[in-house]
């Protein structure tokens, strides 16, 4: 059975291109995903030298693993940065109005 408009028009699929802005979200998060992997690997390294009696790499030890946790969270930001560009997330937080209280 025909429909009244003749049928749905869908508009043409966008051209897909590199985009640079994307690429470096990419880059920086395998960059920070390597630091957090040289600097996982640095404590481990740390902590069994500190337990075998040298007192100096409980601080490195320290140090790597906070370096380690901002690392792999500079990493996941990364990524939801690029996966909303790409589109694939979606920013709930643009979604509501700004002039709306928030009721329970």
């Amino acid at each position: 059975m025909p429909t009244p408009r003749g049928g749905a028009r869908r508009a043409a699929k966008p051209k897909r291109s590199l985009q640079p802005a994307l690429l470096g979200l990419a880059l920086g998060a395998l960059a920070a995903l390597g630091a957090w992997a040289l600097l996982v690997w640095l404590a481990i390294d740390s902590g069994r030298a500190a337990r075998g009696g040298e007192a100096g790499k409980w601080v490195q030890l320290g140090g790597a693993s906070v370096g380690a946790v901002a690392c792999l969270f500079l990493c996941l930001w990364l990524c939801t940065l690029a996966l909303r560009r790409v589109g694939i997330l979606e920013d709930h937080r643009r979604s509501r109005p700004v002039s709306a209280p928030h009721r329970h």
